[in-house]
């Protein structure tokens, strides 16, 4: 007598579920976040020079941005630092500006 088995018919709804999907896209994402890193007042400082450095000579600047757990990189000129609000007006393109909250910067570097 024969086993008279599905196959994989009987596994195809177990993984046809969207909901099953995305919350394992959802774990698998969350398990990349990473904790903010703590800047101290001295590389807080060292940062603010070489945004400083950066405008003075219409340099580039690296900015590295932590967002809820990730960490992205921003190419671009330092057009204006607003000590009111704590943003940074930086061009990425010419004549495309994005406004960023200085404390979610966390690395600057000058690209000459």
């Amino acid at each position: 007598m024969a086993i008279r088995d599905r196959g994989k018919k009987k596994w195809q709804f177990a993984f046809g579920m969207p909901e099953l999907i995305k919350r394992q896209r959802d774990m698998w994402h969350d398990s990349d976040r990473i904790v903010k890193p703590i800047i101290d007042v001295h590389e807080l400082e060292e940062f603010d020079q070489r945004i400083c450095y950066a405008m003075e000579f219409n340099l580039n600047v690296k900015l590295t941005l932590w967002s809820d757990g990730f960490t992205k990189d921003i190419k671009g000129r330092v057009h204006y630092v607003d000590p009111l609000t704590h943003q940074l007006r930086i061009e990425i393109e010419p004549g495309k500006f994005h406004n960023i909250d200085l404390e979610d910067v966390v690395g600057v570097i000058v690209v000459e």
